[in-house]
């Protein structure tokens, strides 16, 4: 039987540790590198980070496996077993030209089920953690559910990306949620979209094409305080594939999906 308690106490010291030598790095010239484009962005910090962690979780828990986004880590064709899925540096972009919104971001799962949520924002020193079925935290102090609010007095982080890159959905979709919201934001980092929509600062995150490591922590969190996260079609996240997202509260979810994402695709398909 795992002891999840010890687990997660190790996890969070290491976070912590990981997120003070991160800000020690910030006076120290950075080694930029790109990975599948110019603006995909990978960093010294980002690969020793994810490296630190691989080291401290091989020589603790020597059985589980290790998702990272840097590739250091296993590569898993399933979801069985305690899986780590790391993002070193959420938002290294972020990071490289702000030193600001960025975060540290781990999901512990066992057998797909999500355990551990660890976001760790690291310039303003604020962790957001999670144990499944035990609430969700930010520095210890207990979030509260997610509040339903009508979808014109909420404010949704959407990325832009949906305007110019959803091939099989068409951007119109989204419009007239962005005419009949209170506002739009969007920070560049989806852990901390996701810790934003956990602590109320977001009412809902959209987003295309993440990966595991961008939202596996996240999944655990927004379930604790009531939230609801699927693909943008409203089916289930795949732990191990890119998905579309979409998080909120299940009002302000169910809101999304029935009064514009398939009424547009309906009266698309009526045309």
């Amino acid at each position: 039987m795992n002891n999840w308690a010890e687990i997660d106490k190790s996890a969070k010291e290491w976070v912590k540790e990981a997120g003070e030598r991160i800000r020690s790095s910030f006076n120290t010239t950075l080694s930029i590198q790109t990975k599948s484009n110019p603006n995909d962005l990978v960093t010294n910090m980002d690969k020793e980070t994810e490296q630190f962690f691989l080291e401290k979780i091989r020589n603790t828990y020597p059985d589980h496996f290790i998702l990272g986004e840097e590739g250091q880590g296993h590569e898993l064709a399933s979801t069985d077993g305690i899986i780590w899925i790391i993002d070193p540096i959420d938002g290294t972009m972020n990071f490289v030209h702000q030193q600001r919104n960025f975060a540290i971001s781990i999901g512990i799962y066992e057998n797909g089920i999500g355990k551990i949520g660890l976001i760790y924002d690291v310039v303003h020193n604020e962790l957001y953690h999670a144990v499944k079925g035990e609430g969700a935290y930010m520095n210890g102090i207990k979030l509260p559910d997610l509040k339903d609010v009508p979808i014109s007095e909420s404010i949704l982080s959407l990325n832009a990306t949906w305007v110019t890159e959803n091939k099989r959905i068409d951007p119109n979709i989204l419009a007239p949620l962005v005419r009949d919201v209170r506002g739009t934001r969007s920070y560049g980092s989806a852990a901390i979209e996701f810790a934003y929509v956990a602590a109320g600062r977001l009412d809902g995150y959209i987003t295309l094409r993440l990966a595991p490591w961008d939202f596996a922590a996240g999944l655990v969190i927004i379930e604790e305080v009531g939230g609801l996260t699927t693909t943008l079609d409203g089916e289930k996240i795949n732990l191990l594939d890119k998905n579309s997202i979409l998080v909120a509260s299940k009002s302000i979810h169910r809101a999304i999906l029935s009064d514009y994402v398939k009424k547009q695709l309906k009266e698309d398909y009526d045309r």
